[in-house]
Protein backbone atom coordinates (compact mmCIF):
# COMPACT_ATOMS: atom_id res chain seq x y z
CA UNK A 1 0.00 0.00 0.00
CA UNK A 2 1.68 3.17 -1.18
CA UNK A 3 -0.10 5.49 1.29
CA UNK A 4 1.31 3.55 4.20
CA UNK A 5 4.75 3.59 2.58
CA UNK A 6 4.48 7.33 2.11
CA UNK A 7 3.60 7.77 5.80
CA UNK A 8 6.58 5.66 6.84
CA UNK A 9 8.96 7.51 4.51
CA UNK A 10 7.76 10.95 5.66
CA UNK A 11 8.00 10.00 9.33
CA UNK A 12 11.43 8.41 8.93
CA UNK A 13 12.71 11.53 7.16
CA UNK A 14 11.62 13.68 10.10
CA UNK A 15 12.40 11.25 12.93
CA UNK A 16 8.74 10.94 13.95
CA UNK A 17 7.06 8.01 15.66
CA UNK A 18 3.36 7.17 15.23
CA UNK A 19 0.70 5.78 17.56
CA UNK A 20 -2.78 4.69 16.51
CA UNK A 21 -6.00 4.58 18.54
CA UNK A 22 -8.56 2.53 16.66
CA UNK A 23 -12.08 1.48 17.39
CA UNK A 24 -14.14 0.51 14.32
CA UNK A 25 -11.04 -0.31 12.27
CA UNK A 26 -9.75 -2.76 14.89
CA UNK A 27 -6.07 -2.16 14.15
CA UNK A 28 -6.23 -1.87 10.36
CA UNK A 29 -4.14 1.32 10.31
CA UNK A 30 -1.43 -0.22 12.46
CA UNK A 31 -1.55 -3.35 10.31
CA UNK A 32 -1.22 -1.35 7.07
CA UNK A 33 1.88 0.35 8.47
CA UNK A 34 3.45 -2.75 10.01
CA UNK A 35 2.89 -4.82 6.86
CA UNK A 36 5.86 -2.89 5.46
CA UNK A 37 9.40 -3.97 6.36
CA UNK A 38 11.23 -1.35 8.42
CA UNK A 39 8.05 0.04 9.96
CA UNK A 40 9.50 -0.43 13.45
CA UNK A 41 11.45 2.79 12.85
CA UNK A 42 8.13 4.67 12.81
CA UNK A 43 5.32 2.68 14.47
CA UNK A 44 5.58 3.15 18.22
CA UNK A 45 2.36 1.39 19.26
CA UNK A 46 -1.29 0.86 18.47
CA UNK A 47 -4.31 0.84 20.74
CA UNK A 48 -7.43 -1.08 19.75
CA UNK A 49 -10.07 0.37 22.04
CA UNK A 50 -13.32 -1.13 20.86
CA UNK A 51 -15.32 -0.67 24.05
CA UNK A 52 -15.96 2.47 26.06
CA UNK A 53 -14.15 0.86 29.00
CA UNK A 54 -11.08 0.35 26.82
CA UNK A 55 -11.23 3.96 25.64
CA UNK A 56 -11.33 5.15 29.25
CA UNK A 57 -8.76 2.71 30.66
CA UNK A 58 -6.16 2.72 27.86
CA UNK A 59 -6.49 6.26 26.48
CA UNK A 60 -7.97 8.27 29.32
CA UNK A 61 -11.15 9.22 27.45
CA UNK A 62 -13.49 10.80 29.99
CA UNK A 63 -16.72 9.13 30.99
CA UNK A 64 -18.31 12.57 30.70
CA UNK A 65 -17.43 12.83 27.00
CA UNK A 66 -18.65 9.31 26.32
CA UNK A 67 -21.92 9.96 28.19
CA UNK A 68 -22.53 13.38 26.65
CA UNK A 69 -21.50 12.69 23.04
CA UNK A 70 -21.22 8.92 22.60
CA UNK A 71 -18.20 7.00 21.38
CA UNK A 72 -18.74 8.09 17.77
CA UNK A 73 -18.12 11.81 18.18
CA UNK A 74 -15.44 14.39 17.55
CA UNK A 75 -14.88 15.06 21.28
CA UNK A 76 -14.15 11.36 21.85
CA UNK A 77 -11.95 11.15 18.73
CA UNK A 78 -9.99 14.14 20.07
CA UNK A 79 -9.52 12.52 23.47
CA UNK A 80 -8.54 9.22 21.85
CA UNK A 81 -5.84 10.88 19.73
CA UNK A 82 -4.53 12.95 22.62
CA UNK A 83 -4.61 9.88 24.88
CA UNK A 84 -2.64 7.83 22.36
CA UNK A 85 -0.04 10.59 22.24
CA UNK A 86 0.21 10.92 26.02
CA UNK A 87 0.26 7.13 26.59
CA UNK A 88 3.08 6.53 24.10
CA UNK A 89 6.44 7.83 23.00
CA UNK A 90 5.05 8.91 19.62
CA UNK A 91 4.96 12.43 18.24
CA UNK A 92 1.90 11.84 16.02
CA UNK A 93 -1.29 9.92 16.84
CA UNK A 94 -4.39 9.22 14.82
CA UNK A 95 -7.71 8.07 16.27
CA UNK A 96 -10.69 6.48 14.56
CA UNK A 97 -14.16 5.86 16.00
CA UNK A 98 -17.18 5.14 13.89
CA UNK A 99 -20.13 3.02 12.86
CA UNK A 100 -18.96 0.55 10.25
CA UNK A 101 -22.28 -1.27 10.16
CA UNK A 102 -24.47 -2.93 9.60
CA UNK A 103 -26.92 -0.66 11.30
CA UNK A 104 -26.67 2.72 12.87
CA UNK A 105 -29.38 5.13 13.95
CA UNK A 106 -31.14 8.26 12.83
CA UNK A 107 -28.59 10.31 14.78
CA UNK A 108 -25.50 8.21 14.05
CA UNK A 109 -25.88 6.57 10.66
CA UNK A 110 -23.87 3.68 9.30
CA UNK A 111 -20.72 4.96 7.67
CA UNK A 112 -20.13 7.89 10.05
CA UNK A 113 -16.53 7.93 11.21
CA UNK A 114 -14.85 10.50 13.45
CA UNK A 115 -11.11 11.06 13.28
CA UNK A 116 -8.67 12.74 15.61
CA UNK A 117 -5.11 13.72 14.77
CA UNK A 118 -2.77 14.79 17.56
CA UNK A 119 0.77 16.00 17.08
CA UNK A 120 3.24 17.26 19.65
CA UNK A 121 3.26 21.03 19.68
CA UNK A 122 0.16 21.42 17.50
CA UNK A 123 -3.56 21.74 18.08
CA UNK A 124 -5.45 18.45 17.75
CA UNK A 125 -7.56 18.24 14.61
CA UNK A 126 -10.87 16.42 14.41
CA UNK A 127 -13.18 15.66 11.53
CA UNK A 128 -16.22 13.57 10.74
CA UNK A 129 -16.58 11.78 7.41
CA UNK A 130 -19.89 10.35 6.23
CA UNK A 131 -18.80 7.40 4.11
CA UNK A 132 -22.39 6.18 3.82
CA UNK A 133 -23.78 2.66 4.04
CA UNK A 134 -21.06 1.09 1.90
CA UNK A 135 -21.02 -2.11 3.94
CA UNK A 136 -18.82 -2.91 6.91
CA UNK A 137 -15.67 -3.87 5.00
CA UNK A 138 -15.73 -0.83 2.70
CA UNK A 139 -16.38 1.63 5.55
CA UNK A 140 -13.48 0.17 7.53
CA UNK A 141 -11.16 0.30 4.50
CA UNK A 142 -12.18 3.89 3.73
CA UNK A 143 -11.57 4.86 7.37
CA UNK A 144 -8.14 3.21 7.30
CA UNK A 145 -7.23 5.06 4.12
CA UNK A 146 -8.43 8.42 5.48
CA UNK A 147 -6.39 7.90 8.65
CA UNK A 148 -3.28 7.25 6.55
CA UNK A 149 -3.90 10.49 4.64
CA UNK A 150 -4.19 12.36 7.96
CA UNK A 151 -0.96 10.80 9.23
CA UNK A 152 0.84 11.74 6.02
CA UNK A 153 -0.35 15.34 6.25
CA UNK A 154 0.85 15.56 9.86
CA UNK A 155 4.21 14.02 8.99
CA UNK A 156 4.70 16.54 6.20
CA UNK A 157 3.60 19.57 8.25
Amino acid sequence: MSRASDVLDACKARGLMVATAESCTGGMVAAALTDIPGSSAVVERGFVTYTNDAKREMLGVSAESLDAHGAVSEPVAREMAEGALSHSHAQIAVAITGIAGPGGSEFKPEGRVCFGLAREGAETQVETVEFGALGRDKVREAARDRALVLLLSAAQA
